[in-house]
């Protein structure tokens, strides 16, 4: 699989149809043309300096599949990078059914679990790296957003300054009415399609392929109806279709994953730590594991998730922080930016006010729903990174993610 390159006139064809409701259509992530050659940051070991550029057929040191980067100070697969972390943050102990004496290849290392630890200790890979590169992106993120802080979320509009009062106009009281009502409505409408998902598979072996495969299936089918339900609101927002149909496409191809994310954090629950999808199908972070998922990309979903539900958002704020979200006019292929601009003020100016009436003595929430607008273009990147990664697995994406991905079968 690789990058789709696709002309404005081309991506026309293939996403407009979505804006209609049809199964072929705008996708679900943003456009990554350039996907990153490593998900993980250069080993802590290493000196400063890039690190030592791949020529393409190097091998696992573990198992000897091909190998993606350096990981933990080892040259070493996805797979192998992924159980190694994965042992570490459990502290898992493993047994092997012949006495520790497993040859690891790219088939044994599905069969013993002891073995392949031991290996990857052998080859070099260290614990103490797998708690620092986590702080490392930690700081990252940290750094990104600060950096963000000051160029993106909303840029102040010149022609239309915020206005002093805190009252919400009538025409901003309907609008929020609105908004409400389409997203319950569209999320009423997504309970309808929960019988066409693949069931999960109640199997207890968590290596078996075919209930891995059927996890995988069960969420990319729910991303599936994600995109459509976001789509459908996007489609009910006043301004919207005052767009042409090209901007209409750009706006929502680049913010789709975004607005999945602050839907998700919506259906957090920090007693359980699970997020629960059509009124009752929850799941953990092993769960977004067990279908393939990697912890590099589970981890910062469910803290920004965490982050939000501390924010006690309703749904009239979590209905315009959306609106303000696909409103960016900054995003790549977007014509009339001006026109994207006003649109997206007139939403910020909404929920300024509506926040001034309904949280007075909070003079810090405004800023913070923000800052969760940049938060989101963090996981954006991160969700590249985990696109790449499904790609070096050769996982089989539906047809409707692969088009929002660029990527082709």
């Amino acid at each position: 699989m690789g990058p789709t390159q696709l002309t404005t006139q081309d991506h026309g064809k293939r996403v407009a149809s979505v804006l209609e409701m049809e199964e072929e259509g705008l996708s679900l992530f943003p456009a990554s043309d350039n996907p990153p050659e490593h998900a993980e940051n250069p080993p802590l070991k290493r000196k400063k300096g890039p690190a030592p550029k791949m020529l393409g057929n190097e091998v696992c040191s573990v198992c000897g599949d091909k190998a993606s980067g350096f990981h933990y100070n080892v040259l070493s697969c996805e797979g192998c990078k992924g159980f190694f972390r994965r042992s570490v943050i459990k502290g898992a102990q493993y047994v092997c059914k012949n006495g520790g004496k497993c040859e690891m290849d790219m088939y044994m290392r599905r069969k013993c679990q002891e073995c392949r630890l031991r290996k990857c200790q052998e080859a070099g890979m260290r614990e103490q790296y797998v708690l620092s590169e986590e702080q490392i992106r930690l700081k990252k993120l940290k750094k990104q957003e600060d950096d963000q802080a000051r160029t993106v979320v909303v840029r102040p509009n010149p022609a239309h300054p915020p206005s002093p009062s805190h009252n919400l106009t009538p025409e901003q009281q309907s609008m929020i009415e609105k908004l409400v009502a389409a997203q319950q409505q569209c999320n009423q409408r997504s309970f309808t399609d929960r019988l066409k998902v693949t069931p999960w598979p109640q199997v207890p072996d968590p290596n078996n392929r075919e209930a891995r495969q059927q996890r995988f299936a069960h969420f990319t089918e729910l991303a599936i109806i994600s995109v459509q339900e976001i789509v459908d609101f996007a489609k009910q927002l006043p301004g919207f279709l005052e767009l042409t149909r090209e901007d209409q496409i750009a706006l929502l191809k680049t913010s789709t994953i975004e607005v999945m994310l602050l839907e998700t954090s919506r259906r957090y629950n920090p007693e359980i730590e699970s997020i629960t999808f059509l009124k009752d199908l929850s799941y953990n972070r092993d769960d977004f594991a067990k279908a393939g998922l990697q912890f590099e990309f589970i981890n910062p979903i469910f803290e920004f998730s965490k982050g939000m539900n501390e924010l006690q958002l309703n749904d009239a704020e979590y209905a315009l922080l959306i609106a303000i979200n696909i409103f960016s006019a900054d995003r790549p292929n977007v014509q009339d930016q001006s026109l994207v601009e006003r649109l997206q003020h007139t939403y910020v100016e909404a929920l300024h006010s509506y926040i001034c009436i309904n949280r007075p003595n909070d003079h810090l929430m405004f800023p913070r729903m923000l800052m969760k607008l940049v938060s989101l273009r963090t996981l954006s990147s991160v969700h590249s990174e985990q696109v790449f990664a499904l790609r070096l697995q050769d996982k089989k994406l539906p047809p409707l993610l692969s088009e929002i991905w660029d990527v082709h079968e």
